[in-house]
């Protein structure tokens, strides 16, 4: 008889006997036994130590940065890319002798679900792998979590064994089998309560339009536009949106979620309900909810699943009615360094070399949503140290950095770009942070920071590198001004990562080589290229995450002379690519050969050379 969860595994788990309490237990160690007296952070902190995945002063620093649990130091390890998901929990499983589980293997039958009840499921943040008479195996994220499998062996009245999987699997299985489609149960529901109340259709049940919207004055049985709302906002993070979209329509309220850079429809509520859903936005962003007739820029605070989360709201009158998109910032999120923002290696050593310059303007350019912002806190996040003072001026400040002087722009006020630049620069800084350069004020100030020994960080809306110094111009800035304050330009651009779990060698077209400016002919033929087919873990998108690509134009004295001379763009380019800089078309060709995306994806998000 199989005695071990391993060997249980292996037979098939359910239908085969269980083992004596006493040999469950003997077969799997309690983690209070392997560390006594020692909080979670310590004994995660040991286990990842003599696996060789962290060192003492890494752990030390996300301690003082405020992640004081095991958990929430195990999110930053992974966020930050310091240290693999896999690894860690590989790590837990051995030093814990117990289980991995693959998701893909797991046979989920509505016996299986029924074990565990959706609301213990959701609170616990767990999901069943199989059971028996007497014993359940659940899949947990934190197996240092003992209060958990404590409270669950009281709550379901069974030996319960923990099993070690991926937070995001677990979560993703807890969606699909407990949560199912939750929009369309509410509206289902709802008909439901209207038939049998016999309310007439035209009176809205119970006519939402007289319900006050505001959270704290809501009842238990909430309208099920409230209801709507607040399940928007946890399925946009459970689908790791980076937007929300709400855009009324003529005969329906479109909701469309931005993922990975790409919009995709989410079920529609019905139009009936457009204005509740619109007032209700607008109450939680502190908007004039009278005023309909120009535009008006809010913020939500939220607490989603333990995660802090800061929206950004603006609100435009269309043709139909308003439209609100929401940009989603993740305040729990870490820093990231320069690898992990999509820096290829022979560019990090460049970006770096360029970052330590005593003086100068550093530009990132690309249009909304490029991760321009994220880039130059990577930077930031590198040069902060104790020795440097570094300032920013942002609109708005999406992150909040322990020991960078953050500034947030407000016109209310008169606190602009140019307003906050020139008070910068009284405080005595070595780095300076410009969220975007839009005017001629503000950028003659940057420029004089940089020509008066100020290293300058910025942003500027531009196809590619080049073009930047053709803008500044256009701008007004002198073109000498621009030739000798200008350290370098990066164009940057986001493109879809391949899902890891469905990656597929693929053998591209002859046109798509040439699309890329490949010569098909020089293409090796060993050379492997990839896709992805589309599994759950994607959504059948074959693409999960993204990366970036760069293209650095860095100045020297004959693009100088350049600029000066009023030169166009194209003859910089084309001189620019002489001295090694690599295009965004070919910097995404790179990520192709290396299998981190596809052609589709860099072809869409670039324009040819």
């Amino acid at each position: 008889m199989a005695s071990n969860p391993a060997e249980r595994a292996r037979n098939g788990g359910k239908g085969v006997a269980a083992p004596g309490e006493a040999a469950v237990r003997a077969s799997v160690p309690d983690a209070r036994a392997l560390y006594p007296n020692k909080n979670t952070s310590l004994r995660l902190a040991r286990i990842l130590e003599e696996a060789g995945l962290v060192n003492e002063q890494m752990i030390q620093d996300l301690i003082r940065s405020g992640k004081e649990d095991a958990a929430s130091i195990q999110r930053s390890l992974v966020q930050t890319g310091l240290v693999r998901e896999d690894d860690i929990l590989d790590a837990l499983a051995q030093e814990m002798h117990l289980e991995r589980v693959d998701f893909s293997a797991v046979v989920i039958t509505p016996e299986l679900i029924g074990q565990v009840p959706a609301r213990i499921a959701r609170k616990y943040r767990i999901f069943p792998v199989r059971y028996d008479e007497d014993t359940i195996w659940v899949a947990l994220s934190d197996p240092l979590d003992i209060q958990t499998t404590d409270d669950l062996k009281m709550v379901l009245n069974k030996e319960v064994i923990g099993c070690v999987a991926p937070e995001e699997d677990i979560a993703r299985a807890v969606r699909r089998y407990y949560e199912g489609d939750e929009i369309s149960s509410i509206y289902e529901k709802t008909i439901e309560e209207e038939d049998e109340s016999g309310v007439e259709r035209r009176s809205g049940f119970k006519d939402y339009s007289k319900i006050d919207l505001d959270a704290e004055n809501t009842s238990v049985n909430q309208p099920a536009v409230v209801k709507f709302v607040d399940l928007i906002f946890r399925q946009a993070v459970h689908e790791r949106a980076s937007d929300i979209h709400v855009e009324p329509a003529r005969t329906t309220l479109e909701i469309r979620f931005r993922v990975d850079g790409v919009l995709h429809h989410v079920p529609c509520p019905p139009k009936k309900w457009e204005r509740q859903i619109i007032a209700r936005l607008k109450v939680m962003a502190s908007m004039d909810l009278a005023e309909k007739r120009v535009p008006q820029d809010g913020r939500i605070k939220l607490n989603v699943e333990n995660r802090k989360l800061d929206l950004r709201v603006s609100c435009l009158p269309a043709y139909f009615g308003e439209t609100i998109v929401m940009r989603i910032l993740d305040q729990s999120s870490v820093m990231l360094g320069l690898a992990d923002v999509g820096f290829l290696p022979d560019n990090i050593e460049r970006f770096r070399h360029l970052i330590r310059a005593p003086n100068g303007v550093i530009l990132m350019t690309g249009p909304t949503g490029s991760g321009k912002t994220t880039t130059l806190y990577a930077a930031l996040s590198t040069l902060n140290t104790v020795e440097t003072k570094i300032i920013t001026a942002e609109d708005p400040v999406e992150y909040q950095i322990a020991g960078i002087n953050q500034v947030q722009i407000d016109k209310e006020i008169e606190l602009n770009f140019a307003a906050a630049l020139r008070a910068m620069l009284r405080q005595s800084p070595d780095i300076i942070l410009v969220g975007e350069i839009r005017d001629l004020e503000t950028a003659e100030i940057a420029i004089r920071a940089a020509l008066t020994g100020h290293l300058v960080f910025s942003t500027l809306h531009t196809n590619d590198a080049p073009s930047a110094t053709v803008r500044l111009v256009d701008i007004g800035i002198k073109p000498y001004l621009v030739g000798s304050s200008l350290a370098a330009v990066i164009a940057q651009r986001l493109v879809r990562r391949i899902c890891g779990t469905c990656k597929k060698p693929y053998k591209p077209s002859s046109g798509e080589l040439v699309e890329m400016g490949q010569d098909p002919r020089k293409v090796p033929e060993d050379l492997v290229f990839y896709k992805g087919e589309g599994c759950d873990r994607c959504s059948q998108f074959g693409y999960r995450g993204r990366t970036a690509i760069h293209e650095i134009m860095e100045m020297d004295s004959d693009l100088r002379r350049m600029v000066i001379r009023g030169s166009a763009s194209t003859h910089l380019k084309a001189a620019a690519a002489e001295k090694g800089m690599r295009s965004l078309r070919m910097d995404g060709f790179e990520k192709i050969v290396r299998g981190d995306t596809t052609f589709e994806e860099v072809i869409r998000m670039t324009q040819e050379d």
